[in-house]
């Protein structure tokens, strides 16, 4: 581990400790002339993180941090070029690049595995966010512009665009987000968090371009900033690298940046406001009830108040959450539920979706009835003992997935950070959780925090969110209106200014900047090979496969079992069947006992389904059942024991709780759709290509999401649905008990033996499967051309194109054709020409197919020519070296993207079991290595025809005209 205490003369070091849970030391220093905070948290782990966060408080909501965090990475002092954000991007082999703009900070995070990569990206990083260059075209580009319906036509109509303007009006289509922020609204009335800090749609065209510039000047400095830092670089050397390229030409500002604290409510508010929908539904209104809580840096109130909201709301066990569930006054439990604790001063919220509008009171009445209730009987002893318990988990796993580990822990500590709190304690939970225990020795500890933090705290504000079928036509014609105003009172040297505008920036977006000037890795940087996970095969009756990583005392299991034939109605519901798998009863008990009992020894437990297409053959499939956990190491046992009963013993005949649980889905699935669209809309235009694509789009996709809701609704007329339905859980059960298993863990190496003792002994008495007929799926083959309308302000767009797949020549260059096309074309005109908030292109080697998509889109017939014209440019234009280079860096990295060490070893056993071997993924390594142009402009002229082309749409119901005139296969949720 680094020396705690060294550091760069221009810091003074405060305090270091080292975290036994976490296995790192976390050091604190502060930079002498300007007070910027490092926080650096040594590892040896060599995927190093870099995350600089700035304390951003907007006062209305024009979006200016959003906006401003996107036009910060548009150029800058040392790197004067156009876009240099997405061109690193190209230029680099990092493992996480992004910024983030929340509700009182703004952060720009970067991590790499590479040492020279990562300082290429932190010279950029720095110099982008303390030297910007804030070009005014940029702004018109990323936050928002006037422009002519035809760009050079001042009769044409006018316009709002830009691409946060358009990225919002996407988000805000989105009923979760409208809830959030209504109710943030009225719970922070005084304050930033009063304002909607990505910026409302319709408040965004209020922002200058000279309030970007007062934004920046006030809030983009050193004495504003926390630098925060992971890996096994030493804090000195970073150290080094901030004063070279930014702190030595800072001073201290005197003036600070702060959020006001809020003016507390002497009694509750109740307010009443909609969101748009296509129809009025009668049970359509949310009903939430939220209270401002204490500061997020006072650590004792924050651990109270989580603590809380875990006892109170963790699983269906829970006594809020149990009666939100199984309330007759809504369909499900909010999305809200639970503790916001990343803003300065705290809430909590809970209440109901699928709510009359006239039953509010009561949905408050229910809320404050059962916490009062809970306040006087309190809560058993081993449920406060089971929350701690998950939180002493959620401590000590090392996460991995979407963002690095490392990233996660900064993030972790960045809000404490931003507001000046004590960041070493926010990550070292050992000592809260020893007080915490001794704390809920006292049975009254719980009803006294139900009491002091919500039956007694008069701030508090109910919201009820209805259902508005017009609101998203008035909110469209008062932008239509403004715009005809703004347009009316124009000169004609003002419209001339406004073509001038959208020529420049047509220009700048077209000039090609001279790269050079930006660091780049190149493939000689790659890793020659592919990491080797070890492990070691037990072969018997239950087959075990054991690998030794670093999981921090942490065991990990798996019970795979080979799915067997199923038929089309299993075939169906065989997602909703292992969603549910451990939702139910086990054996003589209820649902309740064994969410407790989860909670209690284990991590919860998960069912999920692993399906691949066969190197051979797209139309045929391997396909696996898996029952996972992870448990810490004393609980292996028990752990183990209620994988094996939940298996062999799970109830089907809880009716009532697979109302609640399918509906509950419902409301999941429906509120994905905005957020979700692009990929909604690629697996909609790949279902036509086989018979995994067509599966796909039945579980996962639009039509997947329509018959959620028909479920639901079928099950709320008749308990018989529900019963048919339990039928075919017991039908796929029956042949999963049946078939093929094997056991995967994955712990730390000094407890192999004894873990594998353990298990061994626990699973000998499980059923010996045998080998069943083959999971298969009807092979599939045909065109699709499909329009799905939905309540959005914005569209998703897809075209899907059939082409080879598996151990095919092509796949290489089909591979790395995607990331070629988005960096040389489809970014420019669908992102920042079009104004959408993303578009690109890739390959799915898991169907097939070749998918263009774009996300967040105020067009649709314009992309879909752009994915055309893309093809056109691929083919006819002439390409460079260093272009190709780009796309094949993008490739390798994401192959070589790290996960945790439990992810990694899971992923290994996966892709042999897959058939997908060691030498086969280094040997298609190789092939992308070596893909030439030539190559791509094969793969684009064979396969990318209109022959092969199949295209979706996600978008308003307000383009049904213009879609049926198109011919598009109309449909609607």
């Amino acid at each position: 581990m680094a020396n705690r205490t060294a550091h760069h003369p221009a810091f003074t070091f405060l305090r270091s400790e080292f975290i036994s849970a976490l296995n790192v030391t976390v050091q604190e220093f502060e930079h002498t002339a300007t007070g910027a905070k490092h926080f650096h948290i040594a590892s040896d782990n060599d995927e190093n993180v870099f995350l600089v966060g700035l304390k951003t408080v907007p006062t209305d909501s024009c979006g200016v941090a959003h906006i401003l965090e996107h036009t910060v990475l548009c150029g800058s002092e040392r790197f004067p070029v156009r876009d240099p954000f997405f061109m690193m991007i190209r230029r680099s082999l990092n493992t996480f690049m992004n910024a983030f703009t929340s509700s009182d900070w703004t952060a720009y995070p970067f991590a790499s595995k590479n040492k020279k990569d990562f300082h290429n990206l932190l010279g950029v990083y720095l110099d982008a966010v303390f030297f910007s260059r804030l070009d005014e075209l940029d702004f018109s580009q990323e936050g928002h512009r006037l422009e002519f319906a035809e760009p050079d036509n001042a009769e044409s109509d006018l316009t709002f665009k830009g691409v946060v303007f358009n990225e919002m009006k996407g988000a805000m289509s989105s009923t979760t987000s409208v809830l959030w922020q209504t109710l943030t609204k009225y719970l922070f009335p005084n304050n930033t968090y009063h304002f909607n800090s990505g910026g409302e749609p319709s408040d965004i065209p209020d922002l200058s371009y000279q309030d970007l510039l007062a934004f920046y000047r006030t809030h983009y400095h050193p004495s504003n900033a926390v630098f925060m830092t992971f890996g096994d670089i030493p804090a000195e050397t970073l150290q080094a690298e901030f004063e070279d390229k930014v702190l030595s030409r800072f001073e201290r500002l005197e003036t600070q940046v702060s959020v006001p604290n809020v003016k507390r409510y002497f009694s509750p508010v109740r307010v009443e406001e909609g969101y748009a929908a296509e129809e009025v539904k009668e049970d359509g209104s949310h009903v939430v009830v939220g209270w401002l809580l204490g500061e997020s840096t006072d650590l004792n109130q924050q651990f109270e108040a989580q603590l809380l909201s875990s006892v109170l709301l963790d699983n269906s066990a829970s006594p809020l959450l149990r009666v939100l569930e199984n309330s007759d006054l809504g369909r499900a439990p909010s999305p809200l539920c639970g503790l916001e604790d990343s803003n300065k001063e705290m809430s909590f919220m809970c209440g109901l979706e699928g709510v009359k509008r006239e039953d509010t009171a009561q949905v408050e009445a229910l809320v404050l009835s059962t916490l009062e209730d809970i306040a006087e009987k309190g809560v058993p002893q081993e449920s406060v003992d089971a929350m701690l318990h998950q939180l002493e988990l959620s401590q000590r796993e090392i996460g991995g997935g979407s963002y690095p580990y490392g990233l996660q822990l900064i993030l972790a500590g960045l809000s404490t950070a931003v507001h000046s709190g004590d960041v070493i304690a926010q990550l070292d939970l050992d000592p809260v959780i020893e007080a915490m225990r001794e704390n809920v020795k006292d049975k009254q500890y719980i009803p006294n925090l139900i009491k002091e933090l919500l039956l007694s705290n008069a701030h508090r504000v109910t919201i009820t969110l209805s259902p508005d079928d017009a609101l998203e036509t008035r909110r469209n014609q008062a932008e239509t209106d403004r715009l005809s105003k703004i347009k009316a009172a124009l000169s004609d040297v003002e419209k001339q200014q406004i073509i001038a505008r959208s020529a420049a920036l047509k220009a700048r977006q077209s000039q090609v900047d001279d790269m050079s000037i930006l660091p780049k890795v190149g493939l000689e940087d790659v890793p020659a090979r592919l990491p080797q996970y070890d492990n070691e095969k037990i072969a018997g009756d239950l087959p075990i496969t054991f690998y030794p990583q670093g999981t921090n005392g942490l065991v990990y299991q798996q019970l795979v079992i080979d799915l067997p034939e199923l038929n089309e109605e299993e075939i169906n519901y065989l997602p909703l069947f292992s969603s549910m798998m451990t939702e139910l009863g086990v054996g003589e008990v209820d649902y309740l006992t064994v969410q407790e009992r989860q909670a209690q020894v284990c991590g919860g437990l998960g069912a999920s389904n692993s399906i691949r297409a066969t190197i051979a053959d797209r139309q045929a499939v391997n396909g696996y059942f898996i029952l996972s956990s992870k448990a810490l190491v004393p609980n292996v046992v028990a752990m183990s024991e209620l994988v094996k009963d939940t298996m062999l013993n799970v109830r089907f005949d809880e009716v009532s709780r697979v109302k609640e649980l399918v509906a509950q889905r419902r409301a999941r699935r429906e509120q994905s759709i905005t957020g979700q669209g692009h990929s909604l809309a690629m697996t909609s235009a790949s279902s036509a290509l086989s018979g995994l694509a067509a599966q796909q789009e039945k579980w996962g996709g639009m039509s997947g999401i329509r018959s959620a809701i028909a479920l639901d609704d079928a099950m709320k007329a008749d308990n018989s649905a529900v019963e048919s339905v339990l039928a075919v859980f017991q039908r796929i059960h029956g042949k999963l008990l049946q078939a093929k298993k094997q056991l995967l863990l994955v712990a730390e190496p000094q407890h192999e033996d004894s873990i594998l003792n353990d298990v061994k002994a626990v699973f000998a008495d499980l059923p010996k499967g045998e080998a069943q007929t083959k999971f298969a799926l009807e092979a599939v083959e045909s065109k699709t051309n499909v329009a799905w309308l939905t309540s959005t302000q914005v569209s998703f767009c897809s075209k899907a194109f059939r082409t080879e797949f598996g151990n095919h020549p092509d796949v290489a260059a089909l591979t790395v054709l995607g990331g070629f096309l988005r960096n040389g074309f489809l970014h420019r005109t669908i992102r920042e020409q079009g104004g959408a908030y993303g578009g690109g292109a890739s390959f799915d080697g898991s169907t097939g197919s070749f998918r263009f998509y774009s996300y967040r889109d105020p067009r649709l017939t314009e992309t879909l020519a752009d994915f055309d014209a893309s093809i056109e440019w691929m083919l006819n234009e002439s390409h460079t070296a260093d272009a190709l280079e780009e796309a094949i860096l993008g490739v390798v990295g994401s192959m070589d993207k790290p996960g945790s060490p439990a992810g990694e070893a899971q992923g290994d056993f996966y892709v042999y079991l897959h058939g997908r071997s060691l030498a086969y993924r280094e040997a298609f390594r190789a092939k992308v290595l070596s893909v030439t142009i030539d190559q791509l402009q094969h793969v684009a002229k064979t396969y990318l025809t209109k022959e092969n082309e199949n295209t979706a749409v996600i978008t308003s119901t307000s383009k049904r005209a213009e879609l049926e005139a198109l011919g598009f296969d109309i449909q609607t949720l």
